[in-house]
């Protein structure tokens, strides 16, 4: 028979456990505390994602001052150097010897040696003597100013809006007025406008320095995006004012990333989007003011050169349509610690694809990726169609006016090249190879090489002959 505990040994037991449970209580509330001291911290972190360092005001366009209070940033901005190739962009490097001329040491592999047909395409026009792969943002200052398109035209000052950290010039040239320092460039040649530039396009470019928020500072891309939206039925829209921030996470990237003209003597740099981002819009603007960026040397058509619409042809996307940015692919987020920043490595989310792509798609990298190529490879196989089908137009013209066929039978030929060519060329030089808008890109090809095809009969309508030699040479050429 077990013996009753004796009331004091009861009491001893009572306390050592509530002494237990006290001392329970205060870890879990030591831990609590600290649990909640770092969530205050990374909050903290999070809304002062830096350490004032140094002060910085809208007159700094150096991007290593603004590092020094982002290193993060900067340090991944700096990468931009990198010249690392995808199947269809990219640039491996490609060493030169340096001259007083040029002192470059590397350069990108050249687009003309690498397709010949190019040269046709662009005949009697800079691009014909020296168009290389695109490099990072690091370089686009540099491959601008040596490129060997400045020893055959004077190009204007206006080049530096995109290829240039720009604002801070604007502002001094103007004596605090954007526009009026916009206007001031555009009129100098490119040789004067260089002096007054240092680096290529850079943080203040696209950032507040009080405040960090993205902003536009290109007036063309302001002026563009006010004549579109008027088309649109939007009366006076400022895109600083208007704009949503995730809107801007493109505009950014817009502000030079697109199509655009030298409007008169004056060189003004003009986004020519009053009638829509389309191609056919934008031709149907150069048509009604009569504008062509030169006379093709072989056909003597009034031809157009498209630059870099990828703001143009992204708009036409899933991508758009569904809201994403630029940035959320170009710049996707990544954490670094307790930071989470955008990447400023700014390069194809093919060479990032966990952060850029998978982000959205839960599909394993290697199909993504494989998806893209797809994507391009149609889309560079329809391109080689529509680059043969305008050459054989130009050579047709080439040797209808050669055999003295009157000029004015060779202006329905003309059109449709200037039309036809001005479409191959806008998926040509819009840098995601179809990916950006993949059914645009091959309606517009289509396009192409049904207008090249147009031409072409429009020539034999008009009494032209390919001579027995050609059509054997086009015949053979589809037998292989």
């Amino acid at each position: 028979m077990s013996e009753t505990p004796a009331p004091a040994t009861r009491s001893t037991r009572l306390t050592h456990l509530l002494v237990l449970f006290a001392a329970a209580a205060v870890v879990a509330a030591i831990g609590a505390a600290a649990l909640l001291v770092t969530v205050v911290k990374h909050k903290q972190e999070a809304k002062n994602p830096f350490f004032r360092v140094v002060e910085i005001t809208d007159d700094i366009d150096d991007p290593a001052v603004w590092g020094k209070n982002f290193p993060l940033q900067f340090d991944l901005y700096r990468k931009t150097v990198d010249m690392v190739r995808t199947r269809f962009g990219g640039s491996e490097a490609v060493q030169r010897t340096p001259s007083q001329a040029d002192p470059r040491s590397l350069v990108s592999t050249s687009r003309l040696e690498d397709d010949p047909r190019l040269k046709t395409i662009w005949a009697g026009y800079a691009f014909a003597v020296d168009f290389r792969e695109e490099r990072g943002h690091a370089y686009m200052l540099d491959d601008q100013t040596f490129t060997e398109r400045q020893q055959v035209v004077q190009q204007p000052g206006t080049c530096m809006n995109c290829h240039a950290s720009i604002y801070t010039t604007y502002k001094k040239l103007g004596q605090g007025d954007l526009v009026k320092g916009f206007e001031a460039v555009n009129a100098m040649s490119y040789q004067e406008a260089r002096t007054h530039v240092e680096h290529p396009v850079a943080c203040i470019d696209c950032h507040d320095p009080a405040t960090m928020q993205l902003r536009i500072t290109r007036p063309a891309f302001m002026e563009g995006m006010k004549a579109l939206k008027a088309s649109q039925g939007v009366a006076d829209y400022d895109v600083n004012r208007d704009a949503t921030r995730q809107e801007m996470r493109a505009f950014v990237c817009g502000q030079c990333h697109v199509e655009y003209y030298f409007k008169g003597k004056e060189k003004r740099l003009v986004y020519p989007w009053s009638k829509g981002l389309k191609v056919e819009n934008i031709q149907a603007y150069y048509d009604e003011v009569g504008h062509k960026d030169w006379a093709h040397k072989e056909s003597g058509a009034p031809a157009l050169k498209a630059q870099h619409p990828e703001f143009e042809m992204w708009n036409q996307g899933v991508h758009a349509r569904a809201g994403v940015a630029c940035a959320d692919c170009h710049m996707p987020y990544t954490r670094v610690g307790a930071f989470k920043i955008s990447d400023h490595h700014v390069r194809s989310p093919l060479l990032n694809i966990n952060k850029a792509c998978q982000t959205c798609h839960n599909v394993p990298e290697a199909e993504l990726k494989g998806r893209a190529e797809e994507i391009q490879a149609r889309t560079f196989g329809l391109r080689n169609q529509a680059m043969d089908a305008v050459v054989e137009l130009i050579g047709d013209l080439k040797t209808a006016r050669a055999a003295g066929m009157p000029e004015a039978a060779l202006v329905a030929a003309q059109k449709a090249q200037r039309e036809a060519q001005f479409r191959l060329d806008f998926v040509e030089a819009e840098n995601s190879t179809g990916f950006h808008a993949p059914g645009e890109a091959a309606r517009i090809l289509a396009e192409s090489m049904n207008l090249a095809r147009q031409g072409q009969i429009a020539l034999r309508d008009a009494g032209y002959r390919p001579s027995p030699a050609a059509v054997a040479v086009k015949t053979a050429a589809l037998a292989r």
